[in-house]
């Protein structure tokens, strides 16, 4: 099961973190809480840096600056627009669910993308602490792998564990394990890690 962790800042708590998950995702969208101008070093996982609208060349620039290994577009960005991200860095492509018109919508990206995420729809592009429902995702049937996304919090382990799906391969943790916007409860974290990494993926 992979695991990302979304929206971090502080240098201490990443260090904490980034040993025991795969992605830590640093948010360049300057309207977020959890905004942040540098990226800290990390010598495990590997650097996601989220987007939403952004013009293109400021992408490519950001993607050079922070050495990010995956670019993840959390906005209305169209395939063309992934399929020109492609081109230089990993791109996740982030979709806020609220019907299953969202979900087959994929269908239009599979060829640009190395992963999608699956979030709630809200106004703020996510960090709602808030989750859609997972029913939902049985409307997928596409080919890329999907990251879960959206209201993940320590509660949320049994019912993670009960989804099946073949193309689920790990969970996106945000605002489900926050103190306040960026700052992080590390112990609660990485419970759930260590719970969560011992899980098999089911398919169908």
């Amino acid at each position: 099961m992979i695991v990302k962790v979304c929206g971090m800042k502080d240098s201490q708590q990443i260090r904490e973190v980034e040993k025991y998950v795969d992605f830590i995702g640093f948010i360049l969208y300057d309207k977020s809480p959890r905004y942040v101008e540098k990226t800290p070093a990390t010598r495990h996982a590997q650097k996601v840096g989220v987007f939403v609208n952004s013009p293109l060349d400021n992408v490519k620039k950001l993607s050079v600056k922070h050495s990010l290994d995956y670019v993840q577009l959390h906005g209305n960005e169209s395939p063309e627009y992934c399929r020109s991200v492609s081109n230089y860095v990993k791109v996740i492509k982030a979709f806020g669910i609220e019907t299953e018109d969202q979900i087959t919508d994929t269908t239009f990206y599979e060829e640009f993308v190395d992963l999608f995420l699956f979030n709630t729809k809200t106004e703020q592009h996510g960090g709602s602490g808030k989750q859609f429902n997972w029913e939902i995702l049985s409307f997928y049937k596409g080919k890329i792998p999907f990251l879960l996304s959206g209201g993940i919090n320590s509660n949320s382990l049994q019912a993670i564990k009960e989804l099946h799906h073949p193309k689920l391969v790990g969970v996106d943790l945000n605002s489900g394990f926050e103190i306040s916007p960026a700052d992080k409860n590390i112990d609660e974290l990485k419970t759930f890690i260590d719970a969560i990494k011992s899980t098999t993926v089911h398919s169908t």
